[in-house]
């Protein structure tokens, strides 16, 4: 069974598009099935993450994207976790590390 952690360096990935006319979820999750999750866990945090973060919160995201030309399997929680708290936003750390274990977990 896969780590819950593998899925996380794939947040890398989310980026909002200027198309306003797409749900901020929706943006969310289409680009992290885009990453490789499986709809189902994109689509619970998708909706976790857009909950909890403001659009602001979801787009110093897109500062890990140089996370994308790593490997997932080959990175631990804890490297990722580093990578999220020099972010500098503790509420963005919970947010993101309980939305993907969480959904791991469920399915």
């Amino acid at each position: 069974m896969p780590r819950p952690a593998i899925i996380l360096p794939i947040l890398a990935a989310l980026a909002l598009s200027a198309c306003a006319t797409v749900s901020p979820e929706a943006r969310v999750r289409s680009k992290l099935i885009e990453a490789g999750l499986r709809p189902a866990v994109a689509a619970c945090m998708a909706e976790r993450m857009v909950d909890r973060l403001s659009l602001v919160q979801l787009k110093r995201l897109q500062s890990l994207g140089g996370l994308a030309k790593h490997d997932p399997r080959g990175m631990s929680i804890d490297d990722f976790a580093h990578r999220l708290r020099a972010l500098n936003d503790p509420e963005i750390v919970s947010v993101v590390l309980r939305a993907g274990l969480g959904c791991s977990l469920a399915g």
